[in-house]
């Protein structure tokens, strides 16, 4: 039964103008944080056409809210995934891709994922959408991410125009049909996999410093981040980086928790996997694409003056 039937009429008339969009979401013990994000949600001024939240195997409350949430409105759609022994960081791709079978028979021109520990502005799709209306190239678009300090929320340091983070994004659906969705990746990493494959297919990516992601997950303790940064390190190599950009980035980087121990373990994780010549996921067409981007970074970087203000600006 439908607790508020005035605001619900209101959802209901939003719901219907817009069929523009669906999106998608994997949540994984998220009863902490997954209220703000659907709340955040359903006061969009564009509603999606379609919902898919998927729990990817919860063992919190997590699956009760997001049934509360399905029951009272007929977007949202909640699938559950037994999930498999140990941590994988392809089970949110996984659970991605499960849940987009729930999305047959919906309208929508684009295809977006929402984390489950996010919140956004009211007018965030709207704004978001409007760009891609604006540029007819533009592929895949997001965000820039902020995260409480000091009791405000600031933008992320890592935040770059050029790149856009997994939290709340939206592609294109010609775009995202033409790169074959999110892949499945041992050390994570589907968004710079998606939108660097965006790009090889000619299409534009870009991230817009305007429009606010709020992540509610707090940082975890600092042994939990050293294997964070040791992860993203065989990552880094995973994709084929250049060994130079690497070191370039993990120098920029330094100020970062866990402060200078945080580089220099994502660095040793690169080296790790390079020593142990892991076999990568990607083309080699992909490696060449990421590594001339990359060497051009580096040329324009030592190609000025003051290098280090540089460096902090480009990783």
């Amino acid at each position: 039964m439908l607790t508020n039937p005035d605001k619900t009429s209101r959802l209901d008339e939003r719901q219907t103008a817009s069929h523009g969009y669906v999106l998608m979401t994997s949540a994984y013990n998220e009863e902490m944080n997954i209220d703000k994000t659907i709340e955040s949600v359903l006061s969009q001024t564009l509603l999606p056409s379609r919902w898919v939240i998927v729990s990817d195997g919860s063992v919190d409350r997590t699956d009760e809210i997001v049934q509360k949430y399905a029951k009272e409105h007929d977007f949202i759609r909640f699938l559950r995934m037994t999930r498999s022994p140990g941590h994988s960081f392809g089970s949110k791709v996984k659970a991605l891709n499960a849940g987009g079978r729930l999305l047959e028979g919906a309208a929508f021109e684009f295809i977006g994922n929402l984390d489950a520990d996010v919140s956004i502005g009211p007018a965030y799709f709207a704004n978001l959408i409007s760009r891609f209306e604006e540029h007819s190239r533009l592929g895949l678009a997001g965000g820039f991410v902020c995260e409480e300090n000091g009791g405000e929320f600031q933008s992320r340091t890592s935040n770059r125009t050029y790149s856009v983070a997994h939290a709340a994004q939206i592609v294109r659906r010609e775009c995202y049909d033409s790169i074959g969705g999110y892949a499945v990746l041992e050390y994570g990493g589907e968004d710079w996999h998606a939108q660097t494959c965006a790009k090889m297919k000619g299409w534009e990516v870009e991230a817009f410093p305007d429009l606010k992601i709020y992540h509610h997950r707090h940082t975890g303790e600092a042994d939990n981040l050293l294997r964070h940064k040791f992860r993203q390190g065989r990552m880094d190599y995973s994709f084929g980086s250049d060994s130079l950009f690497e070191i370039l980035k993990c120098l920029e980087r330094l100020p970062e928790k866990p402060f200078f121990s945080g580089s220099i373990v994502r660095l040793a994780g690169f080296l790790w996997s390079a020593i142990l010549r892991e076999t990568r996921p990607v083309s080699d067409e992909f490696v060449a694409f990421l590594r001339s981007e990359q060497k051009t970074k580096i040329q324009a970087l030592f190609g000025r003056r003051h290098v280090w203000g540089e460096l902090t600006r480009h990783p």
